[in-house]
């Protein structure tokens, strides 16, 4: 199982200390695998890109209207964390349908 995520951020955190075995991959630091990108963008849509982030605030609007995937690559902050990767399995969030579904 694989962590997308920022090291800084407190959901991330959470879902770390909850998950066994799980390897953890800042986005910040490594970016955000494209094939990971894509999948998740396929999966999620725009949910993907977090429009409440300070990150998004500070966008023009030209930036706003780019591609997601290329937002996405430019700053990778912009991604809404964690993204889960679980055999395959994206989940998004640290909310309740995610918590069920990798914690039992």
């Amino acid at each position: 199982m694989i962590l997308y995520g920022l090291k800084t951020c407190d959901t991330c955190r959470k879902a770390l200390k909850s998950l066994e075995n799980v390897t953890f991959h800042d986005v910040r630091a490594q970016g955000l695998p494209k094939e990971v990108a894509e999948a998740a963008l396929a999966q999620f849509g725009a949910a993907l890109v977090n429009r409440q982030s300070t990150t998004w605030r500070g966008l023009s609007e030209d930036a706003r209207a780019r591609d997601p995937l290329t937002l996405l690559s430019e700053h990778p902050t912009l991604m809404k964390r964690p993204l889960i990767d679980a055999q395959g399995m994206l989940y998004l969030g640290w909310g309740k349908d995610s918590q069920d579904a990798l914690l039992g």
